[in-house]
């Protein structure tokens, strides 16, 4: 079943890939922006309930979805390439394993315990 879950996010990564294509960015801004999201790790500076907090509302597809299609609504092209970029990292993340963060540490996630003793 891993294997499954795996493939079907590659194919959520390669659909982030072509919504990309069709912005006027160049290929360096995708490259450049994809771990941004991981910047919200920050939060666990403040403890695992704000840590998972910040982590997971910027690693949810439903914000992703949201803020792109508000790109569109909206006609904001900046707001489809965060969009973009939003759903394209958390679907690289879930394909390597890494899931949304519990409470109890950054090490918990909904896809199971990750690290060095604990891979996914």
């Amino acid at each position: 079943m891993k294997t499954i879950i795996k493939l079907e996010e590659l194919g959520l990564f390669i659909l982030g890939i072509y919504l990309f294509s069709l912005l006027n960015y160049e290929w360096w801004w995708f490259l450049t922006l994809i771990l941004a999201p991981d910047l919200l790790m920050l939060g666990y500076l403040f403890g695992n309930k704000s840590g998972a907090f910040f982590y997971n509302f910027f690693h949810h597809r439903g914000i992703a979805v949201l803020v792109y299609l508000s790109g569109i609504y909206f006609q904001i092209e900046i707001l489809k390439l965060a969009g973009i970029i939003l759903f394209s990292h958390s679907a690289m993340d879930r394909m390597f394993g890494y899931g949304l963060k519990l409470v109890t540490g950054f090490q918990d996630t909904h896809l199971g315990k990750i690290g060095k003793n604990n891979t996914v």
